[in-house]
């Protein structure tokens, strides 16, 4: 296949340059028939008219990399294993579920890091003029995607959706999809090598088929401009050979029509106001969302939108133009009770039903892009949001392609949410340790954030930087390129035990918003004992009792916290037997559901902020 996409604007440009250079360095699978389709993200694939390739895949597990070769397994040939020599045939071989991490269908494949091939059969009958893309939701880590033998496209990122031009590869009738996917953690990878959550492998998104018109919207953005409760401001772009097209914006409720010209390059502004009256702003307390519809003669795309401004003014953090104050929790995105890799609406509404419970109007979904649905049912549930990309801990600093894989996982993560009314706070890093590299890196990534979407918020879960033993503050170069400043705190915990807590005051000296982006301590859910015992559901509820007194009687004014964390989750690095056995045991709720009593200390402190 040959197909050459259609840039609009200085970042996806920028984005595509940084990709080609990173899958260039990096890729593994190099003996590609057909150069990659690295193509701009298709935003909100629920709206287009799409082909689930969810369900049962045949899988082949490849820890020593067998199939990656001249005659790698992508290519399939038909034999019949006895006049003619194979050592593969995915037709006999076992099944997974896609969407879904690996790790948790099959008990022998739990900790397994390394590749697998994944195959999927399915019907297809072409359209005249049309043009067909398989969007992938996430795939962890490093995805090579063949059609019918032929690679179609590759990508590195294991939290971000990619989708791939696979027009000229498909046939009438029997199609086969093959992905080949491997989770091994790499030194050069965005995260890195070491972090303190579970490396779950495989497709662990959802799968489409997109069809769209041989000219269709790609990306859009309907957002209010920074500054302003009125006025909208955004872009259309679209992709195809007629780039120059008329296409209508309509908020019906709102008696709003406006009708633009893309330029040759498939770009158009977007500039209109709302109404002065009968407008409901998007807030916790009115997650209003407006049908938005963008359409050209050949193609359109309808969205559920809010419409909210997000600033700051000193330490305050201002929605709508009034203070807030943000009661928050972090979250990964990993199941109740099975714990695995969510997939699905339903398994992100019951771990954001118990933050709504625990009082919160915030979450920070940490330490990576979490999935679409997370984002959308928060946004529909009037639930505030931190994205943030896995620059955690020291990644290396100073490698092109390290910041290339980091560049282009942000970009995907603002691409698809840019519209999304509750994400207010895009995040860089957590607890990164202070280097030039590491300052030259961020700031580039801070930088190409505010030009890409300058109607949110910038931040990273920063590391303290004390003045004294007892005078505790936080003193990162990063702070005067964010526009709130966040930390990590555990005295009480990693410091000290629970009385420690009464001891220390805090300093931060800087006339900006402050977030406590993670604070806790670890406890067995059913656990009891006296409060100074670690581990037990007493320690963990004195802590909060200790630390809530803190912030109220010894620290500058916060904006926000989101303390560390909702649930139970996995972790390699947590396995003190009979404690830990595996699991990082910081939630306020078990990983099978069971509420912590620092959970209703907590709870009871929000309900009186």
């Amino acid at each position: 296949m040959k197909h050459t996409p259609i840039f609009s604007s200085h970042f996806q440009n920028s984005v595509r340059v940084a990709v080609l250079f990173f899958i260039a360095l990096t890729a593994t699978c190099s003996y590609a028939q057909t150069t990659p389709s690295l193509l701009p993200l298709i935003q909100n694939p629920d709206s287009r008219h799409c082909q689930t390739l969810d369900g049962r895949w045949s899988y082949i597990l490849d820890p020593m990399n067998n199939g990656v070769s001249k005659n790698g397994y992508f290519k399939e040939p038909t034999v019949d294993n006895k006049t003619t020599f194979k050592e593969y045939d995915f037709s006999t071989s076992p099944m997974l579920n896609v969407p879904g991490d690996w790790n948790t269908q099959k008990a022998e494949l739990m900790n397994y890091e390394g590749s697998m091939w994944l195959k999927k059969a399915f019907l297809f009958h072409p359209q005249p003029d049309k043009r067909y893309f398989i969007y992938f939701g996430a795939v962890n880590y490093h995805a090579v995607v063949y059609v019918n033998g032929i690679k179609v496209g590759e990508h590195i990122g294991g939290f971000t959706p990619f989708n791939v031009d696979v027009t000229s590869q498909l046939k009438e009738g029997d199609n086969s999809l093959i992905v080949w996917v491997n989770d091994t953690r790499e030194a050069d990878g965005v995260p890195t090598l070491k972090y303190d959550w579970f490396n779950y492998g495989g497709i662990t998104r959802k799968v489409r088929l997109i069809t769209e018109p041989a000219t269709f919207i790609q990306t859009y953005k309907v957002q209010l401009q920074k500054g302003s409760l009125r006025q909208i401001a955004g872009y259309v772009k679209i992709d195809g050979a007629s780039a120059s097209q008329s296409v209508t914006l309509t908020i019906p409720e709102l008696k709003i029509k406006q009708t633009v010209t893309t330029n040759n390059e498939g770009y158009a502004t977007i500039n209109t106001e709302l109404p002065a009256k009968n407008v409901t702003l998007w807030s916790p307390d009115t997650p209003k969302l407006y049908t938005v519809t963008l359409s050209t003669l050949t193609d359109t795309v309808t969205d559920k939108i809010g419409f909210r401004s997000i600033e700051t003014r000193g330490h305050d953090i201002l929605l709508n133009g009034k203070p807030i104050f943000l009661k928050g929790i972090s979250i990964h995105d990993e199941a109740a009770y099975r714990n695995g890799r969510i997939f699905s609406a339903s398994e992100s509404r019951t771990l954001l039903t118990w933050a709504k419970e625990l009082g919160c109007n915030y979450v920070r979904l940490a330490h990576y892009p979490h999935n679409e649905a997370m984002v959308r049912t928060a946004e529909k549930m009037g639930i505030l949001v931190w994205e943030e990309v896995p620059n955690y801990w020291d990644i290396q600093w100073n490698n092109p392609t390290t910041y290339a894989n980091s560049l282009n996982q942000l970009s995907e993560m603002i691409s698809r949410d840019q519209n999304r009314a509750n994400v207010i706070i895009w995040s860089m890093a957590n607890e990164t340790p202070q280097t030039e590299a590491r300052n030259a890196f961020l700031t580039k990534l801070v930088n190409y954030t505010r030009a890409q979407d300058d109607t949110r918020l910038i931040s990273m879960a920063m590391l303290r930087g004390d003045k004294s033993h007892n005078i505790l503050s936080v003193n990162d170069s990063m702070m005067s390129k964010v526009d709130v400043v966040s930390f990590n705190e555990y005295v009480g915990w990693y410091e000290g035990d629970n009385s420690r807590i009464d001891q220390v005051s805090w300093q931060i000296d800087v006339n900006k918003p402050l977030i406590i982006s993670e604070l806790g301590a670890g406890a067995v859910a059913g656990l009891h004992g006296d409060a100074s015992e670690r581990w037990t559901e007493e320690y963990q509820a004195e802590f909060y009792r200790k630390t809530l007194k803190m912030i109220d009687e010894r620290m500058p004014k916060i904006a926000g916290m989101t303390p560390w964390i909702l649930k139970d989750f996995r972790s390699p690095l947590r396995e003190l037997p009979r404690i830990q056995d595996g699991f990082n045991r910081k939630g306020l709720i078990s990983d099978q559901g069971q509420k912590k009593e620092a959970f209703y200390v907590l709870q009871a402190w929000y309900k009186n902020k």
